[in-house]
């Protein structure tokens, strides 16, 4: 069974905004007078179907569509051609502190993002602990104080603790394993065998081989708004690397 089938996918950014964030252009100029900005594909003409259980990492050079082809996954951005059909509810690890509200506590915001994923009252007392336990010592020092006062990093471990209590079959993944200290790595490698063991499907974007090879039995090499190899991670690792090295 399909967790994730994508046929003919493709979304049209303009150049050096995305498409979707021209609330002000629109305000100020209408549709008729909006002026003319040059346009860009970063994804276009993608297909391929992801199994139930599997573990996919996605490669590719920087500013090649591997973190919008995530978004795209997660309905975070809309397409303007083809489609995506999910056999389930995602859980996103990607921009772990892009749901925070600021002004708000720790506290206040790990209840926020965990009702916006759909985590109910009754759960979150029962998660509750084990999501600040997980986030670690100074985020536990800090949590009845604004977000605001938090590191990038303070944040990105709350996040994770956050989505990591999801129950959603898909895992949507996006170089957070890079983000914070040994222990706190050594947390997400431990959490993510486990999902994994637990049959979910995951989604992997990184540059980092050791993680991929890990983690992900199959890879698909994105390059230049495409999809260049779908194979074994072995083969898209040497295709990304033959790419580069030209």
């Amino acid at each position: 069974m399909s967790m994730i089938r994508i046929r003919d996918l493709g979304i049209e950014f303009h150049q050096g905004r995305r498409r979707h964030m021209r609330l002000r252009e629109l305000l100020f100029y209408g549709r008729k007078r909006m002026p003319h900005h040059p346009t860009f594909w970063p994804l276009r003409h993608v297909s391929f179907d992801i199994a139930a259980g599997e573990a996919v990492g996605v490669v590719g050079r920087n500013g090649t569509g591997k973190s919008t082809l995530l978004k795209l996954i997660a309905g975070v951005l809309v397409p303007d051609e083809g489609r995506v059909s999910l056999g389930g509810k995602v859980a996103p690890l990607l921009e772990l502190s892009a749901g925070f509200a600021y002004d708000l506590t720790g506290r206040e915001n790990v209840h926020l993002v965990g009702a916006l994923h759909g985590i109910t009252s009754a759960q979150m007392r029962k998660k509750f602990d084990r999501i600040v336990e997980f986030a670690g010592e100074q985020v536990q020092r800090s949590l009845d104080s604004p977000v605001r006062h938090y590191s990038s990093g303070m944040r990105v471990r709350l996040g994770f603790s956050v989505i990591a209590q999801l129950e959603h079959p898909i895992l949507l993944v996006d170089e957070v394993m890079a983000v914070g200290d040994a222990e706190f790595r050594a947390k997400c490698y431990d959490t993510m065998e486990n999902l994994l063991a637990e049959g979910r499907t995951l989604v992997l974007v990184s540059h980092n081989e050791e993680d991929l090879t890990r983690f992900c039995t199959r890879g698909l090499f994105i390059d230049d708004g495409g999809l260049r190899a779908d194979g074994s991670m072995s083969d898209a690792l040497r295709d990304y690397k033959e790419a580069v090295s030209v």
